[in-house]
C-alpha cells in the first residue's frame, strides 16, 4: 500500500524534520502514529497524502513512485485516500450534509445513494439532527465529527487521521476509533496520528513511534507494560 525507502524531508534549506524513514504499510493494516508534538507526525501524513514530496529517498503509494507521478494523475490517487485534518477544512457555505456528501458527488455517485449513506453516517456519529446546519453553528467537537464523516463516507482504500479525537469527549472518541476499525475490516489501511496515550492503550493496534526524526516500529500496546507513557 505504502512504502518509504530511506525517505527524508526538510522545509526549504532548514534541517531535516524526517530522516531515513524506511517502512512498508501492508494493505489492510492499522497503525497508530505516536510521538511528541513537533516530532513530524503531520508532516509524515502530508507526505502520504501527496501534499508534500520527499526531499530524498523513494515514497511509493498504491505501487506508484510519487517522484514520477504526473500532476494530472494526483486527483485520482487522492480520491482513494480519506484524510482527517486537525483544522477540519469544512466549507462554511455548505451544510453539514453537503460537506459530507462532497466526496461522493465528486465521484459521481447517485443522489439517492448519497442521501442514504450520508444520512446514516451522520446519525451514527451523533449529528443526525444537524444535517442542514452550517458548520459555523457547530461546536469544535461537532465540526471534527463532520470532518471524520466526510473522510470515511467514500470508504477510502487508505485512511489518514491527524489527532481525530482531539476535540471530542472520550466516549465519542472511542466510537470514532471503532468506526475506523470497521473500515479496516472492510479492507482499508488506517494510520492514526495521536499523542493520546490512553486512547492507544484501549485498542490493540501496532504503533509507529517518531523519535528524533526517525521512526521505530512498536508492537500493539501491552496493558501489562506500565512503562509506556504515550
Amino acid at each position: 500500500m505504502i512504502s518509504f525507502d530511506n525517505v527524508g524531508f526538510r522545509y526549504g534549506v532548514g534541517p531535516e524534520i524526517l530522516h531515513d524513514i524506511s517502512i512498508a504499510l501492508e494493505p489492510g493494516s492499522f497503525h497508530f502514529l505516536t510521538g511528541p508534538s513537533g516530532a513530524g507526525k503531520s508532516t509524515l501524513l502530508n507526505l502520504m497524502h501527496l501534499r508534500l514530496r520527499p526531499t530524498r529517498g523513494v515514497l511509493s503509494i498504491f505501487g506508484q513512485d510519487t517522484a514520477t507521478l504526473r500532476r494530472r494523475k494526483m486527483p485520482a490517487v487522492r480520491r482513494r485516500i480519506g484524510v482527517v485534518y486537525q483544522n477540519f477544512r469544512l466549507l462554511d457555505h455548505l451544510s453539514v450534509f453537503d460537506n459530507v456528501a462532497l466526496p461522493l458527488r465528486l465521484a459521481g455517485r447517485r443522489e439517492r445513494e448519497i442521501r442514504q449513506d450520508v444520512g446514516e453516517l451522520l446519525h451514527w456519529v451523533g449529528l443526525g439532527d444537524a444535517l442542514d446546519a452550517s458548520p459555523r453553528a457547530l461546536s469544535g467537537g461537532e465540526q471534527q465529527r463532520v470532518a471524520i464523516a466526510r473522510a470515511v463516507v467514500g470508504r477510502p482504500a487508505l485512511l489518514l487521521a491527524d489527532e481525530p479525537t482531539g476535540s471530542i469527549d472520550d466516549g465519542i472518541g472511542q466510537k470514532i476509533i471503532r468506526l475506523f476499525e470497521e473500515l479496516n475490516r472492510l479492507g482499508a489501511t488506517v494510520m492514526i496520528a495521536t499523542h493520546n496515550g490512553a486512547l492507544v492503550q484501549r485498542f490493540p493496534h501496532a504503533r509507529l513511534q517518531l523519535e528524533g526524526g526517525g521512526i521505530v516500529r512498536l508492537p500493539a500496546f501491552d496493558r501489562q507494560d506500565a512503562s509506556y507513557a504515550g
